[in-house]
């Protein structure tokens, strides 16, 4: 399976560079999996697919400013390290660049010392392990010294932070935004449970997982990051039961789908259980639990859009991606949504 076959054209006029002022307000494209139907909407429309019994499954987990700008004692270069995830209290796995200005037994400081990191060794991947030292509370730090880390096609000023951030977010850990989330406001989500629909929240902090490029020629040799989740007892009842009752489970974007079904067993269970998903969704790919799928636009040759395709099928998507083009669409992160039912 080639990794060209998921390209697609896209003028860089489509790429969003800010959120709209209201959320809601984003377009929708409903896209019937089965039939290739499509249909113009609004994001807030979305009430109108969803049915009383059914199951939205929604991330909550919060972007930390996970971006920090430092040097190397003794040195005025600057560096710059996207913390990934944390491997214990002060243990971070981090992406840098420039990569070779971080070897093992450097020393980079940031905010004039406030905080320093030594890189300890050096992935395959390329990625470091980096300890930091420091005085007082890391968060507090961090929140002091790190910046939101936007995806480098973003290439404008976020004035509100909190634009990035879903309204639901609660866990702290994320090195990116699920941005299928970040179009509900909490009145649509009032009306949505008003309607008689479940909400369940899950957690999946994204990490080099979710936006690292897929570089291999066949994406059977793509290897995904690790990425942390949890299932909460409640989260994993709700989900259950609304299955068991049919009701449909609507997935709120590629991170909460790789994870349901990171612990869905064949039979859809959901179990109530946290770790390290890898899951890597590819067409062929047999879903266990999701029906329908709330998602953004992708980057082209990327695993999410690899993943919608397992949903939907490659044709359909790249058709549905073609004519989202041609109506002008906005693309990614602060783009519009799609609907797969």
């Amino acid at each position: 399976m080639k990794r060209e076959n998921f390209s697609y054209f896209l003028p860089e006029k489509l790429i969003a560079q800010h959120p709209l002022k209201n959320r809601e307000e984003s377009r929708l494209l409903v896209l019937d999996k089965k039939t290739g139907k499509i249909e113009h909407k609004k994001f807030k429309d979305i009430i109108d697919y969803l049915n009383k019994g059914d199951c939205l499954v929604l991330n909550d987990t919060k972007v930390i400013p996970a971006r920090l700008f430092g040097n190397r004692v003794g040195k005025e270069e600057s560096i710059e390290i996207l913390l990934l995830k944390r491997m214990e209290d002060n243990l971070w796995e981090t992406l840098v660049k420039p990569g070779k200005k971080a070897r093992p037994g450097h020393i980079i400081e940031f905010g004039g010392g406030v905080l320093k990191g030594e890189v300890l060794s050096i992935g395959e991947d390329g990625t470091r392990i980096i300890k930091f030292e420091y005085k007082g509370i890391f968060e507090e730090i961090l929140d002091s010294l790190g910046e939101m880390p936007l995806p480098p096609y973003i290439t404008e000023v976020l004035e509100d932070k909190d634009r990035y951030q879903t309204v639901y977010s609660k866990h702290k850990g994320s090195a990116a935004a699920p941005t299928a989330g970040l179009h509900f406001t909490n009145e649509l989500l009032n009306e949505i449970r008003d309607k008689g629909v479940n909400i369940a929240y899950i957690t999946l902090h994204v990490g080099l997982g979710t936006f690292r490029p897929v570089k291999v020629d066949n994406i059977l040799e793509h290897h995904m990051h690790s990425e942390y989740y949890n299932i909460p007892e409640e989260a994993a009842n709700i989900i259950n039961k609304s299955r068991e009752n049919g009701g449909k489970i609507i997935s709120v974007g590629t991170t909460s789908t790789r994870t349901l079904e990171t612990v869905s067993d064949e039979n859809g269970k959901i179990i109530p259980k946290s770790g390290w998903t890898d899951i890597f969704i590819y067409p062929g790919y047999r879903f266990k639990i999701i029906d329908r799928l709330i998602t953004n636009f992708h980057l082209p040759e990327s695993t999410l859009l690899m993943l919608v395709s397992a949903l939907a099928t490659q044709e359909r998507i790249l058709d549905a991606y073609k004519i989202a083009v041609e109506e002008e669409y906005r693309f990614f992160s602060f783009g519009d949504a799609m609907f797969i039912k």
